[in-house]
């Protein structure tokens, strides 16, 4: 069998980590120990926080929506009820961009739904 010598690959390694915690201070950024750490670390924040991104989105939408729905005597849960009733099939962030840029729409959207409910 012959002998491997790792040299080459254990530095790709090292410099792989290293780069990823390029801009950490102190020894998160030196040494080899705390860098994989704290990379490891940040990766699976990284992971985490791309699905909470999600639910933090969500949960802005729902507020906007709730927000302009009831300056149309409506609440989010009779709106999106409605809605449903009607047959309307927009997502949560397309209403809360109407409700921002085009209230005029988002009030015709919200007439539909009050329609619908009565």
């Amino acid at each position: 069998m012959a002998r491997v010598k790792r040299a080459v690959h254990a530095r790709k390694k090292k410099n792989a980590y290293f780069k990823a915690a390029k801009g950490y201070r102190g020894g998160r950024s030196r040494l080899l120990r705390t860098v994989k750490e704290a990379v490891d670390r940040a990766r699976v924040y990284a992971y985490r926080d791309r699905k909470v991104k999600k639910r933090d989105f969500r949960s802005l939408w729902i507020v906007r929506i709730n927000a302009a729905a009831r300056i149309c005597d409506l609440t989010y849960n009779k709106l999106m009820h409605g809605l449903k009733l009607a047959n309307v099939t927009m997502d949560r962030k397309s209403l809360a961009e109407l409700a921002i840029n085009d209230f005029s729409a988002f009030q015709a959207i919200a007439e539909t739904a009050k329609l619908k409910l009565a």
